[in-house]
């Protein structure tokens, strides 16, 4: 049976209308599975007018917006208040049973927050939501390279002292698990090390020593197959060769700038640790492109396809 993927069309004042309207012209989209679109049908109308694609008639759960003017490329508290609205729908409706995963056109954090967010971002908005107490973290997703990071949005400098051998393995065990939900069967993780050349035997930093390598052992001990500490310059080298199906980084633009070069125009956000499969592409709402018919649908339609695989059984 096809799993029944919700699907959000995103900031209104940005790219995500049109490129639900482009994904959901793929013969392959519905192929995969029901979409159920969950936003104002209107937007979706324009989207598909911006995007010059034909209309897939997919089923619908109309939410309006408050309004359908909005201008392109522009923040916007109304807008951010229509998209919370969406998401919360959509959790609604993943809780009843209705769908088995959600998928969101990209979303703007700024409008977000305009609207009232009182959380960091829409991760732990979802959390909220689902009165989730467990470890969450975003988990990015390039073709079959998957990673997670033990410090997200934090200074450069306070990410030394944030690191603890609980934190790392934590990431571990998310991406671990994420990655069996997507059909690994004994996924092979590597570790990042913090600092250059993994500090050089304590030369150029302990953490190795003193934590992330303690964290490692520790992993080890719950079955997961986790080597490392990896220099970072050399590591994703080795993960683009096929050597491990994650990697696990201790900062965010360790991870994000690897994958990105990797393959921007696919890449994939999934909101790991949550019960819920939710899946985004990883780009933004590419204010300066809204509207011009141009953004490309490669990552919202590999998002669309995670969410299938992971919500399938």
């Amino acid at each position: 049976m096809k799993p029944r993927i919700g699907l959000l069309l995103g900031d209104p004042t940005g790219i995500g209308p049109e490129l639900v309207a482009k994904l959901l012209a793929l013969p392959e989209t519905l192929a995969q599975a029901e979409a159920l679109v969950i936003g104002d049908r209107r937007l979706y109308k324009r989207g598909i007018g911006i995007a010059r694609t034909v209309d897939a008639h997919p089923q619908f759960l109309d939410y309006p917006c408050p309004r359908e003017d909005y201008v392109l490329g522009r923040v916007s508290a109304e807008a951010g208040e229509y998209v919370l609205g969406c998401l919360r729908t959509a959790i609604e409706i993943w809780q009843a049973g209705k769908i088995d995963a959600i998928v969101f056109a990209p979303l703007n954090k700024q409008a977000m927050k305009l609207a009232g967010m009182k959380q960091s971002d829409e991760l732990h908005y979802f959390a909220d939501l689902l009165k989730h107490q467990g470890r969450v973290s975003e988990i990015n997703i390039c073709g079959k390279l998957w990673t997670s990071r033990v410090t997200s949005h934090i200074p450069l400098s306070a990410v030394s002292s944030a690191l603890t051998v609980d934190g790392i393995c934590g990431a571990v065990d998310l991406l671990h698990q994420a990655l069996r939900a997507s059909g690994v069967a004994v996924p092979r993780i590597a570790v990042a090390a913090l600092n250059p050349h993994a500090g050089e035997g304590g030369l150029l930093g302990s953490e190795e020593i003193t934590v992330i390598g303690p964290a490692i052992e520790k992993a080890r001990t719950s079955g997961a197959e986790v080597k490392g500490p990896f220099p970072a310059d050399t590591l994703f080298i080795a993960a683009r060769r096929g050597d491990f199906d994650g990697v696990v980084t201790m900062y965010h633009d360790q991870g994000q700038i690897a994958l990105k070069l990797l393959g921007f125009d696919r890449g994939v956000t999934l909101a790991g640790g949550l019960p819920a499969v939710i899946t985004t592409p990883a780009h933004g709402t590419a204010f300066d492109i809204a509207g011009k018919g141009i953004a490309d649908v490669g990552a919202l339609r590999e998002a669309f396809s995670v969410a299938c695989r992971m919500s399938a059984g």
